[in-house]
């Protein structure tokens, strides 16, 4: 009995694990099938791959780079993922992304009134000869919904309304509320008069009362940075939270910010990485951009590379595919250190004066002032607003004179299109053969992308590689960029990862956005070089810092110059936040300043100077670091500690070669403090001062002058001269007269001293003998003769100067 009940539990196990087998296997099987309906998942740089990440990456390269060597679609079929609604591939320190909710069945309204009340519609139903699949408004005046409840209205006329009437009121304001607000935002982006902007953000108000959600958030944000909007802090508080409570990925990022600064509440490094995480999950940019830069630099989580990779990975592919062949904007970083030590030096904005000299100039026909304030309004930046419209019509001026670069710019913008010049691919063509022709590697460039898209040509790819390299060699960007993107994709080329990274860098040193884009992908990856997710997430998070929200640094700079702190702090706050390094200084230098800011009491500014100098000083800025030495040594805002002062200044030093770092250090070493007191080591700190920067020359002179002074007092006080004078014996050094000596030699040199003087008095000077007068020059023949007659009046003025002057004599005489 035991034996087959054995055998019993034997079979029955085998058939259990035959099922198990056979269920395993089927799944493979199905999953297989599907792997087989689409292409299998590889890596971003796979050019047959067509992974949505993978290909909104490779679209992006491409700026210019192409998915497939077979196939390349226009940019305008180019699939674009929602600003919002970013999906990426997560790791293991982010949280995990909810599971995709699967569709459920669309709920059937039951009706209410009408001729069928309490019935459910019926999807869909013909009414007036039309096919209807959801509730309608057609056919009532007062906009509510209705549906019928058989298929054919027009024979049973059985219907009933989908809404009940308070709901009907409600979405009617919707609907109104979202009207008004698409109209207002139309206007905003319309004008640049501030004036203007400060009226229609008052309409915003009035909309956002509505409950209007993006509204809601729009005048939220107004509130917070002070913008055409008084600042209320607090009253933006209360909307986000409202919002938050509403499921905003904007108002969540927004109070993990607020709780992150202490802005209106108490600072909870705790609640802000919630908030930001909520916020990241909803797909919002800034809470990913944030979240990378917390982990990248371990604020308030602990330090992850791979968790900071993956945050600024999901923000670089929305920032990349953004840009544009033009280029799009340019980013403006102003230091306000610098700018208040050296007005205008280092900010590169150009003063007003001098952009209307070169209008000037442009008006009268200079050619290169209209290519450069095309370039100048194309871009943007520098203080000058993007405008395609006074961009086009430069580069006509310049193009019609024979400029090449015009041509090739002009070639760009009717390539990429804009609202003021229609996209048209033959007028660019025209325009990059132009170029072409007379050598601009601009519209070599052009031509190329014209043979790899084939915009207005067949796809040619031997020609864009051929062109790619025409510009490449006289040093254009975009022919570097794309050479790396055909050797990497393997189009028109062998593919070669090693001449792809080679023209990668190239193209990085000129900075183009597309160049660090790449790289990132590279080392993120491990092609073609060892796998770095250091570089890649530093190349990533410069991705990142070109993005549209880099715009408010110039918002920042210009609430700062009108005298607007608070404004200009928080705005500043929120960049930092970001991982701006620019950013983290201002906010640094702004709470420095002894007047301040008003959001925060004095006790609090110097503790938040220190800790975003701290923040800059960890992204390499080299005034950080010395402000960073500088607060220990004072004690601002933390306890004097001379030591982490010399180990900050010692890093500036070493790191950065800072002449102030050196000069500081110098002085400690005199001093002692933090360290042992060494004049040799003082000294030679100073000189290093001096041989680092030429303006440090002066104060190190006047250092070592007090130097030396001290080491010869040191240096006398060691050596006793009491002592030493006292074990001197000048009887044995001289003999026994030895002050008869002394005197005799004195007097001998008085004697001397005075008979020299006699001499002196008793020399005579001879008196110099007068210079003979200089020759007259030639004179003319007319003036000969007049001049021949003065000399003889002279001569009898001269015989009877005698004469009269003895006639005088006697007269007094006789008197």
């Amino acid at each position: 009995m035991g034996y087959k009940r054995h055998l019993k539990t034997a079979r029955s196990f085998y058939f259990l694990t035959l099922l198990l087998l056979v269920f395993i296997k089927g799944i493979t099987a199905d999953e297989e099938q599907h792997g087989n309906d689409g292409p299998e998942l590889k890596s971003y740089h796979d050019p047959d791959s067509e992974e949505e990440d993978v290909r909104l990456a490779s679209e992006i390269v491409a700026g210019a780079s192409v998915t497939s060597g077979q196939e390349v679609s226009p940019p305008e079929e180019e699939k674009q993922t929602p600003r919002d609604t970013l999906e990426g591939e997560e790791k293991e320190d982010l949280p995990e992304q909810p599971p995709p909710v699967e569709e459920k069945p669309k709920e059937v309204p039951v009706v209410n009134g009408g001729t069928a009340h309490g019935e459910p519609c019926i999807f869909p139903f013909l009414f007036q000869g039309k096919e209807y699949s959801d509730c309608t408004t057609d056919g009532r005046g007062d906009g509510r919904l209705w549906c019928a409840t058989t298929y054919d209205y027009d024979q049973d006329k059985k219907w009933g309304f989908c809404e009940t009437e308070e709901q009907a009121q409600q979405r009617l304001q919707a609907e109104e509320a979202e009207e008004q607000y698409q109209t207002v935002l139309r206007m905003l982006n319309a004008t640049t008069r501030k004036t203007q902007k400060k009226e229609l953000y008052e309409k915003l108000m009035k909309v956002a009362e509505k409950g209007h959600q993006k509204a809601m958030e729009k005048v939220a944000y107004a509130m917070l940075f002070g913008d055409y909007i008084n600042q209320n802090i607090t009253k933006a508080k209360e909307m986000f939270e409202k919002l938050a409570m509403e499921g905003s990925p904007k108002a969540q990022m927004a109070l993990g910010f607020l709780y992150a600064a202490g802005l209106g509440v108490n600072s909870s490094q705790a609640k802000a990485l919630v908030y930001y995480t909520f916020g990241a999950l909803g797909g919002n940019l800034l809470a990913h951009m944030i979240l990378g830069y917390r982990y990248w630099g371990g604020v308030g989580v602990p330090q992850s590379c791979e968790s900071a990779l993956t945050h600024y990975r999901l923000v670089a592919n929305q920032v990349a595919s953004d840009v544009s062949l033009t280029g799009g904007s340019a980013v403006q970083r102003i230091r306000l250190l610098d700018e208040v030590e050296n007005p205008g030096s280092t900010s590169g904005m150009l003063e007003e004066d001098l952009i209307q000299y070169y209008q000037f100039l442009a008006e009268k026909g200079d050619v290169q002032a209209q290519v450069g304030l095309g370039q100048l309004h194309l871009h943007g930046g520098r203080g000058v607003e993007q405008n395609h419209q006074r961009a086009y019509d430069y580069f006509t001026q310049a193009a019609n004179a024979g400029n090449t670069h015009a041509m090739a710019f002009l070639g760009k913008m009717y390539s990429e299109g804009s609202e003021f010049i229609p996209q048209n691919n033959e007028t660019a063509l025209q325009y990059f053969k132009k170029a072409s022709d007379l050598g601009n590697p601009v519209g070599q460039s052009g031509l190329g992308m014209a043979y790899l898209y084939g915009r207005g040509v067949p796809v040619n790819y031997e020609l864009a590689l051929k062109y790619f390299q025409k510009a490449a060699e006289q040093g254009w960007v975009d022919g570097q960029l794309q050479l790396g993107t055909m050797y990497y994709n393997g189009i028109g080329v062998k593919r070669d990862y090693k001449q792809a990274l080679k023209f990668f860098n190239l193209a990085s040193q000129a900075g183009h956005i597309l160049a660090f884009y790449n790289l990132a992908q590279m080392h993120a990856t491990g092609t073609g070089v060892m796998r770095s997710c250091h570089t890649a997430v530093e190349l990533f998070k410069n991705v990142c810092e070109r993005g549209r929200w880099s715009e408010r640094l110039m918002t920042a700079y210009g609430s700062f110059k009108e005298g607007e702190t608070d404004a200009a702090l928080v705005q500043y706050l929120l960049l930092a936040e970001q991982g701006y390094e620019v950013a983290q200084s201002n906010v640094a230098f702004v709470l420095d300043q002894t007047e301040g800011a008003k959001i925060f009491s004095e006790n609090e500014t110097y503790p938040r100077a220190l800790l975003h100098w701290t923040r800059a000083a960890a992204q390499g800025y080299t005034v950080a670091r010395i402000k960073l030495g500088d607060y220990h040594f004072y004690g601002y805002g933390t306890d004097v500690d001379y030591e982490t002062a010399v180990i900050h200044y010692r890093l500036a030093s070493e790191q950065q070669h800072s002449a102030q770092a050196m000069f500081n250090l110098g002085y400690m070493h005199e001093k002692g403090l933090g360290i042992k007191q060494d004049i040799h080591l003082a000294k030679r700190f100073y000189d290093m001062a001096a041989e680092a920067s030429p303006d440090a020359q002066v104060p190190v002179f006047l250092a070592l002058c007090k130097l030396g002074l001290i080491y010869t007092l040191q240096y006398l006080q060691d050596l006793n001269l009491k002592e030493l004078i006292s074990q001197v014996d000048l009887d044995q050094l001289l003999g026994p007269e030895w002050d008869l000596y002394l005197m005799t030699v004195i007097a001998l040199l008085l004697g001397t001293v005075i008979a020299y003087r006699q001499r002196q008095h008793q020399i005579i000077v001879p008196p110099r003998p007068p210079a003979p007068a200089p020759a007259p020059p030639p004179r003319p023949p007319q003036e000969q003769s007049v001049a021949q007659a003065e000399p003889q009046a002279q001569e009898e003025t001269e015989a009877q100067g005698p004469a009269q002057e003895e006639e005088e004599e006697e007269q007094q005489q006789q008197q």
